[in-house]
């Protein structure tokens, strides 16, 4: 193995990869992925070293029809070796839903603008904010960990560019209203590294004690870049997908996020430790590949690793 390479100006030496390829991976893929296969990708992205894992969302079936068997799929994944089961919650009725799922945490979605938080939540923006301070002081009350997602941070497909200022003041709120961690979505992959630098300098002005997570989406090839410059900004958590795999179903021309196995190969060559294993990682990828019947954006698999360790794998 190569001397790790210091990231230029890294806050720390690891980053907690949360892995979203069960739910935001697969909402918005065209076949319909089975609960056993759900759960068997699971457990193979366990084995790669995952230990939060996004599993599914409650949302109502008839908005995202993939994420349905949601309760089935949380009775059937492994439990234990310190892994944690992030559910999507985006109303109190999934609030219910995920508690008696038995997720470990949940992740609710406030959206910063307010065309796409109508298209997406159904809500305004103020309405949202009131949700999610609802869904925050019953989640924490009953022991779980929750985050807030600022969606469409970045930039929004119906209106545009998107004021910093207007994501501070959304985050404000949010740890206002109890969120343990905060989330910044580049949800329809507009982004570029000074965007992620402006957003952490709004949200660090509001909040200096909350952990900051991001979830790119590599639409115009810029997530890993974005990726690599929010941790060296001292970022303590990424969302990727293991195939590179999903998108929006509410965005037009949604594509996927940022691949796991891509990522953490960057980490590692940055000299930035994850966890996870990059050949189990390209497995998992395979057999969700062969599920859904796809070429799979990601390109580790393609490639193999480097120095020699990982053979191509021809099936992505």
């Amino acid at each position: 193995m190569p001397s790790e390479r210091p990231l230029v100006d890294a806050a720390g030496s690891a980053v907690e990869i949360v892995e979203v390829g069960p739910r935001d991976g697969l909402q918005n893929e065209r076949t319909l992925v089975s609960t056993a296969a759900k759960i068997a990708y699971i457990e193979a992205l366990v084995a790669a070293g995952a230990r939060r894992i996004e599993a599914t969302s409650f949302v109502h079936p008839k908005r995202v029809p993939r994420m349905a068997d949601a309760e089935e799929v949380m009775a059937g994944v492994p439990r234990g070796d310190g892994v944690r089961y992030i559910g999507l919650v985006v109303n109190e009725r999934g609030l219910d839903r995920a508690l008696a799922a038995g997720v470990d945490e949940v992740n609710v979605v406030v959206v910063a603008t307010e065309t796409f938080s109508q298209r997406n939540q159904g809500m305004s923006v103020l309405e949202g904010l009131r949700s999610f301070s609802s869904i925050s002081a019953r989640a924490r009350s009953s022991g779980l960990r929750v985050t807030a997602t600022v969606g469409a941070s970045f930039g929004c497909p119906f209106e545009g560019e998107v004021d910093p200022a207007a994501v501070g003041a959304l985050v404000r709120s949010c740890v206002d209203a109890g969120a343990d961690e905060i989330a910044l979505a580049d949800t329809i992959g507009v982004g570029v590294p000074s965007d992620v630098a402006r957003l952490v300098a709004e949200v660090r002005a509001v909040t200096t004690d909350l952990p900051l997570r991001f979830h790119f989406h590599n639409t115009r090839n810029t997530g890993y870049a974005n990726a690599l410059t929010a941790v060296a900004l001292g970022a303590s958590a990424l969302d990727s997908s293991t195939g590179g795999i999903g998108g929006c179903p509410f965005a037009p021309a949604a594509t996927g996020n940022i691949a796991t196995e891509d990522l953490a190969y960057a980490l590692r060559r940055s000299g930035v430790a994850t966890g996870l294993d990059l050949a189990a990682l390209v497995s998992a990828a395979a057999l969700i590949g062969g599920e859904l019947g796809i070429v799979l954006p990601a390109l580790l698999g393609r490639a193999g690793d480097f120095p020699a360790g990982l053979s191509p794998e021809r099936r992505l």
